[in-house]
C-alpha cells in the first residue's frame, strides 16, 4: 500500500506549479463577479468586452474564415504536401463529407448577410441575422479565450484533485469520474459550449470513455446563469427568475439521473477515443485515503505539465480548428435549423400531438406553446422569443423552464457535439432531446402550478 510519504517525495515545486495556475484558473472560469447588477464571470466578461466593443469585426472575420475554409478544404484535397504538413487541419476539412456541405452553406450564408444580397429567409433577422449576426461573434470569442485559458483548469492538476475527491460521488449518482463536475462548473459559471470543449478535449486525451464524454456534454453542459436570466427577461418572467433557475437545477438533476439509463447514450461503450491511452487513476484501493490519493495525482499531474513553449503552438492550433472547422459548420447547421423553424410548418405539425398533452397540464394557449416544444432544438433563445406573446404566465414560465432544461440545440452545443469525436449523430442528439423535454415537461407543469 502507498501511504503519505509518496507526497512528501515528489518535488515542492509541485505545489507551486500546481496551485498558481489552478488558482487563476479558478478566479477566471469559476468565481462569481458582479458586474453592472448581473452575475457573471470573468472569462464571460473579458469576452464581453470584444463582443460588445466589435460586434461588426466579429461578424466579418467569421465571415472571412467561412471563405478560407472553403479554400482550404479545396487546397489540401488537390495539395498531398500541404495536406501533410497541416495534418491536424486537413483532418477536420474533407471535401467527401456532409460537414463540408454545411461548411458552403455555412460560407454562402455568411457572404450574403454581410452584403445584404440574397433572399428574406436567408438573410433575414431570424436566421443567418441570428447566428452570424448574434450567435457566432459569442461562440467564437468564447471558444478562442476558453482554448486560450482552460489549461489552467485542466493540466495543472485541478482536474485531478476535483476527480479524486468527487469520485464515489459521482460514480454512485451518476456513473461519471469526478472531474466532470469541473465541465458542469465552467458551463454553469460561464457558458455550455465552454462545458462541451472541456469535455471533447478530456475525451480526445483519454480521460473519458465514449459513454462518459456523450452523457456530460448533454447532461452537465448547463445553461450558465447569465443566459438563464436572459431567456427569463425575454419570454416575461424576469420577476421569478430564481424559483425558475431553482426548478432548471433540480429538474436537470432529474435528466441527469434518468437520461443516461436511457437509449442512445446506455448503449455507447466505455471505450476510450481511438488510438489513445487511458489516462487518469480510477482505482485508489493503494492510498491511504481518498485526500492522498488526491494529493498524490494533483502533485503527479503538475510535476508534468506542459511548458509554455508546449502550450502556445497547441493553443494556436485549437484557435484554428474552432475558427475554420467548427466555426462555419455552427454557420451552416445553425442558420439551416432557424430557416426551417421560421419558414416552414415544421415545428407546428411536430408540435400538433402534444396540445392534448398541454392540456392535460393545464396549460392554457397549448396551441401556441406546443411547438415551442421543439423550436428549442433549433436554438434555446427561439422559444422565449416566440412565447413572450403567450399571455398565460404559467405557460410562459413552463415554456421558458423546459427550454433552458432541454440543453441540445443546433445552433450551438449540438453542432459541436456531432462534429466531435463522440460517437453521436445527429438523430442520437434529437433523441436525447427529446428524452429531456419528456422529463422536464411535466415536472416544470407541476412546479408551475404550484407557484401560480
Amino acid at each position: 500500500m502507498q501511504n503519505e510519504l509518496n507526497v512528501e517525495e515528489l518535488p515542492t515545486g509541485n505545489w507551486l506549479k500546481f496551485l498558481l495556475p489552478s488558482g487563476i484558473g479558478i478566479m477566471f472560469f469559476l468565481t462569481p463577479l458582479v458586474v453592472d447588477g448581473q452575475v457573471t464571470v470573468g472569462m464571460a466578461w473579458f469576452g464581453d468586452l470584444f463582443i460588445d466593443n466589435g460586434q461588426t469585426q466579429l461578424q466579418w472575420m467569421a465571415g472571412t474564415f467561412t471563405v478560407i475554409s472553403i479554400l482550404l478544404t479545396l487546397i489540401f484535397h488537390v495539395s498531398e504536401p500541404v495536406r501533410t504538413r497541416f495534418y491536424w487541419l486537413a483532418e477536420g476539412l474533407t471535401l467527401y463529407s456532409i460537414w463540408f456541405l454545411l461548411r458552403l452553406f455555412g460560407c454562402v450564408a455568411a457572404v450574403c448577410y454581410l452584403f445584404q444580397i440574397g433572399p428574406g429567409w436567408l438573410i433575414g433577422g431570424a436566421t443567418a441575422g441570428t447566428t452570424l449576426g448574434s450567435l457566432i461573434p459569442i461562440t467564437m470569442t468564447y471558444m478562442a479565450i476558453a482554448t486560450v485559458f482552460l489549461p489552467l483548469l485542466v493540466e495543472f492538476g485541478l482536474m485531478e484533485m476535483v476527480g479524486v475527491l468527487l469520485s464515489k460521488a459521482f460514480d454512485k449518482l451518476f456513473r461519471l469520474p469526478g472531474r466532470s463536475a469541473i465541465d458542469a462548473l465552467a458551463s454553469w459559471m460561464g457558458s455550455g459550449p465552454v462545458g462541451v470543449l472541456i469535455t471533447l478535449q478530456q475525451y480526445e486525451r483519454g480521460y473519458y470513455t465514449a459513454r462518459e464524454a456523450a452523457t456530460i456534454c448533454t447532461n452537465f453542459s448547463v445553461v450558465s446563469v447569465s443566459f438563464a436570466l436572459v431567456v427569463a427577461n425575454a419570454i416575461g418572467m424576469g420577476d421569478y427568475f430564481l424559483p425558475m433557475y431553482a426548478c432548471v437545477i433540480g429538474i436537470g438533476f432529474v435528466c441527469a439521473l434518468i437520461t443516461p439509463k436511457l437509449p442512445p447514450l446506455s448503449r455507447l461503450k466505455d471505450e476510450f477515443c481511438h488510438g489513445v491511452e487511458p489516462q487518469g487513476l480510477r482505482d485508489f484501493s493503494n492510498y491511504q485515503s481518498v485526500w492522498s490519493a488526491a494529493v498524490h495525482e494533483t502533485l503527479t499531474r503538475a510535476g508534468r505539465a506542459p511548458t509554455i513553449g508546449e502550450l502556445v503552438p497547441r493553443i494556436g492550433r485549437g484557435i484554428a480548428e474552432v475558427w475554420l472547422s467548427l466555426i462555419p459548420v455552427v454557420m451552416g447547421l445553425g442558420t439551416a435549423a432557424l430557416i426551417l423553424a421560421e419558414y416552414t410548418p415544421l415545428f407546428n405539425w411536430l408540435g400538433l400531438p402534444l396540445i392534448a398533452v398541454l392540456n392535460l397540464f393545464g396549460l392554457a394557449e397549448s396551441d401556441a406553446a406546443a411547438p415551442l416544444m421543439f423550436v428549442g432544438f433549433t436554438d434555446m433563445f427561439l422559444p422565449a422569443l416566440v412565447g413572450s406573446s403567450i399571455e398565460s404566465e404559467l405557460t410562459r414560465f413552463v415554456v421558458a423552464t423546459v427550454s433552458v432544461c432541454q440543453l441540445i440545440y443546433m445552433s450551438e452545443v449540438g453542432a459541436l457535439i456531432v462534429k466531435s469525436k463522440i460517437p453521436l449523430g445527429f438523430v442520437h442528439i434529437g433523441g436525447i432531446f427529446l428524452i429531456r423535454t419528456a422529463i422536464s415537461l411535466p415536472l416544470a407543469a407541476l412546479i408551475g402550478h404550484a407557484l401560480f
